[in-house]
């Protein structure tokens, strides 16, 4: 499967915004939008809004993580990937947000900022 992988419209915050003081701005964007599209199946538009959000800026402090641990950049963002899919949407962030409950965390995260953007079309 291809992912289609959108440009950035958070260059200073989110994931882009973060992600850059660790490492290659684009390399890092391209893995983690593949990564997560495929992992979620989510449209392009809405992996790029994830990215793009606060929790966005969260998977990166997550990325950057792995890179301090000694993982190389991709096995970083797989390692983040395969955690956030790993937890599960809890009682709080479905009353407060919507999102179903025992949702993969990620999947609930994308499919939200999907949901926010038809919302505000």
């Amino acid at each position: 499967m291809t992912t289609e992988i959108l440009l950035t419209t958070n260059e200073t915050w989110g994931f882009w915004g973060t992600i850059g003081h660790h490492a290659d701005r684009g390399e890092a964007w391209a893995l983690a939008t593949t990564a997560i599209g495929e992992a979620t199946g989510c449209a392009p538009e809405a992996v790029r809004d994830f990215l793009d959000s606060r929790n966005g800026r969260h998977f990166a402090d997550d990325v950057a993580n792995g890179l301090f641990a000694g993982f190389s950049l991709p096995a970083a963002i797989d390692a983040a990937v395969e955690r956030w899919m790993g937890w599960s949407i809890g009682k709080r962030t479905e009353r407060e947000h919507g999102i179903p409950r025992d949702l993969p965390y990620l999947t609930g995260w994308v499919m939200n900022c999907e949901i926010e953007a038809e919302i505000a079309d």
